[in-house]
């Protein structure tokens, strides 16, 4: 795996050129300064060679964040094969370009000049000014038009060896962190990985996009995403998308952690646990600050986390802290352990043996003398592991009957913490029943003359308009 980063100030296209290079908007975009802050990372292949491409944020910003940026990019560039320096094309160069061509030499690596937004050939006559940066003939490049990118990506490869590594065929678990704003995720991804690759500010919002990185952990390769914080609502556009890209992050993932914070736990926390149960991948409530609640408040603080999350009591917890490092080396072994249980397929015969021994163990609803019936059990798809019960009425089924067997899943089949899902299908003589009954009410109903069919059209479009 070969790195590549994108560098250069604010707002000059590094997102739109990353995103244009990679084939997807993997990066948030807006037409406004900083919205990048920390590194982007995602994998590409391109003949042959696989590059990890990394979008940095906006150097030489003039604001708050411009250190913290400085720092994470200068990591990025520390084992890249070489680096693509973005200029914006169509406007002259500034103090900030000088900076960073200066900062670029120092680190003394094979540098790619970049001219961006130059949507024609004839704004290509305007680029003198840009040779004063001291790196040659720049590339001439348009994220919106795809223009220059074949010409850029045959000069990042020119930088790059043979490459003879055998790519894994294994794909790496992708484990995400959600989680309302400023409970903690970025520090925890910190925390996982031993590092500072993730910028971390007690001001709420600090990540804007999701951010994967890459890491070994016992010999298991992963992916940790971290995302932006997701709001009730979010209060711009920048936010409305960073929650996009959250969410989409979730339907990517293969293990999910929902961080909470022990002293900040309300309805919010109970909608995103919803929306983790629902996308059907397991789950781990992460309890971080757990070093900060006073011993005689645990037990008090666990029992009121246990009652806000009740629908999620089978998903594990872990009690951290990403400060002193307080259970963060059970968050990987507790994914490893789930993402294998997820993939798990049970033999249609041993469910089959376990079907008769949950209904010896637990009478079937009755409804006025007639029961509910099970006939049969297969599994029909793995991650999440879905179950399909063959009875004879699915309005038979109660809740409590449900639950019941769900639990029976998760610890006779040995899934504990794993979400598992239930189909029910109708078979036998009641359903043919109820297809012939609708049928027979259906043939049965008034036919409509052609004059009444008309008057009700006429009256419906009416009301409709």
């Amino acid at each position: 795996m070969h790195k590549v980063a994108i560098v250069g100030r604010p707002n000059v296209g590094k997102s739109s050129l990353f995103n244009r290079i990679i084939g997807r908007r993997a990066a948030v975009v807006a037409d406004m300064p900083g919205v990048t802050r920390d590194v982007k990372e995602e994998m590409y292949l391109y003949e042959n060679h696989r590059i990890l491409m990394m979008d940095t944020g906006g150097l030489w910003s003039g604001d708050e964040w411009e250190t913290k940026i400085l720092e994470k990019a200068e990591m990025a560039i520390h084992d890249c094969r070489c680096v693509i320096f973005a200029v914006d094309g169509r406007e002259d160069i500034t103090s900030a370009d000088y900076e960073i061509a200066d900062w670029l030499r120092r680190l003394g690596k094979p540098v790619i000049l970049v001219a961006t937004k130059i949507d024609h050939f004839k704004h290509e006559n305007e680029l003198s000014e840009i040779y004063a940066l001291g790196f040659g003939v720049p590339i001439c490049t348009s994220a919106e038009h795809a223009r220059g990118l074949e010409e850029l990506m045959d000069a990042v490869v020119s930088h790059l060896p043979t490459d003879e590594e055998d790519i894994s065929a294994v794909a790496p678990i992708r484990v995400t962190f959600i989680g309302r704003p400023n409970v903690g995720k970025s520090s925890m991804v910190n925390a996982v990985t031993n590092s500072d690759r993730v910028i971390v500010s007690p001001i709420a919002g600090t990540t804007r996009d999701s951010i994967d990185i890459e890491f070994d952990y016992a010999g298991t390769r992963f992916v940790l995403v971290d995302t932006a914080g997701i709001r009730h609502r979010p209060a711009d556009n920048v936010e409305y998308y960073s929650q996009q890209r959250s969410e989409q992050a979730i339907t990517k993932t293969d293990v999910i952690m929902l961080v909470i914070d022990p002293f900040d736990l309300g309805d919010h926390e109970l909608k995103l646990a919803n929306m983790a149960y629902d996308s059907g991948k397991p789950v781990i409530i992460v309890i971080n600050k757990w070093d900060l609640v006073e011993e005689d408040d645990l037990k008090k603080r666990e029992k009121e986390i246990n009652y806000k999350l009740s629908h999620l009591e089978f998903a594990p917890r872990v009690y951290t802290s990403a400060i002193n490092e307080y259970g963060i080396h059970e968050l990987l072994a507790e994914a490893t352990k789930l993402y294998n249980l997820w993939q798990t397929r049970i033999g249609t015969s041993e469910l089959n043996r376990w079907l008769e021994v949950w209904q010896m163990r637990q009478a079937v609803p009755n409804f006025n003398g007639r029961p509910l019936r099970m006939y049969f059990l297969t599994q029909a798809e793995i991650a999440p592991p879905t179950f399909v019960f063959f009875i004879n009425r699915e309005a038979f089924v109660t809740r409590a009957y449900e639950n019941y067997l769900r639990n029976r899943i998760r610890e006779d089949l040995g899934l504990p913490g794993i979400p598992v899902r239930v189909v029910w299908r109708e078979k036998g003589g009641w359903k043919k029943k109820m297809e012939d009954d609708a049928e027979a009410v259906a043939e049965s109903a008034p036919k409509l003359s052609r004059s009444q069919r008309k008057a009700a059209k006429e009256a419906k479009d009416a009301a409709n308009n």
